[in-house]
């Protein structure tokens, strides 16, 4: 379940996240990596590379304000430094230890979607629902006509 969890909270993540409409889903999730850039400085635990670890996603980040791209590097870029603060024992929540590898599973969930362009997961859904074969443009046979 360590391992399950946090694809299910990188998928609810996306799924929540397409309740909001473009461009401000674009530019919500481009302060969200920003935040998650400065996740760990309340532990500091990689000493003063906390410091251009945050000015580096805040600068992707704000790149993330115009490019799907650069919030799913974003998103790469926390991952690794979850690795990093996992191996190190200084995890992002000090009481939970293995919640650095959490992250880590978590986040490039979030990556692959936003790298995807940030598509609405609901309106994929719906689209499934109305085709036969899931090809967009492609409508199912309405129900109780002439047979």
């Amino acid at each position: 379940m360590q391992y399950i969890a946090p694809i299910g909270i990188g998928i609810l993540y996306a799924l929540l996240m397409s309740l909001v409409r473009e461009p401000h889903r674009r530019r919500l999730n481009a302060v969200t990596v920003a935040g998650a850039g400065a996740a760990y400085l309340s532990g500091g635990g990689m000493g003063g590379w906390e410091f251009p670890f945050t000015a580096l996603v805040t600068y992707v980040a704000f790149r993330g304000l115009e490019s799907w791209t650069w919030i799913g590097i974003g998103w790469l870029l926390h991952t690794a430094w979850d690795v990093v603060h996992h191996i190190k024992g200084n995890p992002i929540i000090p009481f939970l230890h293995t919640s650095s590898l959490g992250c880590a599973i978590c986040d490039p969930v979030i990556a692959l979607w936003c790298l995807r362009g940030g598509p609405s997961l609901i309106e994929f859904v719906r689209n499934r629902r109305r085709s036969p074969s899931g090809a967009p443009g492609t409508a199912r046979p309405a129900r109780g006509g002439p047979h």
